[in-house]
């Protein structure tokens, strides 16, 4: 996985992961990560050698794990993602575990542009609540049909 090659979607979570455990705790073992992913070791130290050779982080066996420049921005850019989906499903009620799973389901599969189009929908509820209401009240007449 050459370091000019956008990540893989499981490369990609392993990076946010890393990240968030980094922020976390201050660092992050491969015993962590696979814990918090649900995966076998081995897997977590296969995934985090070909990162390390990709150049997303630098890991030293039995050591722990440093995000490069390069990592640290890829799991920034997946956390504005996650955050941006977040901030939009929320308006709209819906529930923290039917949001969690839809975002894990679609943050890797949209476009900068889709993704930029729903912050600024977002955007536009948040500073229209009367717009937002009138949203929330014509979904709640369709269901009534």
């Amino acid at each position: 996985m050459p370091a000019h090659i956008t990540p893989s979607q499981s490369a990609e979570d392993y990076l946010e992961r890393i990240h968030e455990l980094i922020e976390a705790k201050g660092y992050a073992r491969v015993v962590d990560i696979a814990s918090s992913l649900k995966v076998r070791q081995a897997s977590v130290t296969s995934m985090v050698q070909k990162l390390d050779r990709a150049g997303f982080v630098k890991y030293e066996k039995y050591r722990g794990l440093l995000l490069t420049d390069q990592g640290r921005a890829v799991a920034r850019n997946i956390q504005d993602r996650h955050a941006t989906l977040s901030r939009f499903f929320s308006l709209f009620g819906l529930d923290a575990e039917t949001q969690r799973a839809d975002i894990e389901g679609i943050e890797h599969h949209l476009s900068p542009a889709t993704l930029e189009m729903l912050a600024d929908l977002a955007g536009f509820f948040e500073q229209d609540p009367v717009a937002l209401r009138a949203f929330k009240q014509s979904r709640k007449r369709g269901k009534r049909l």
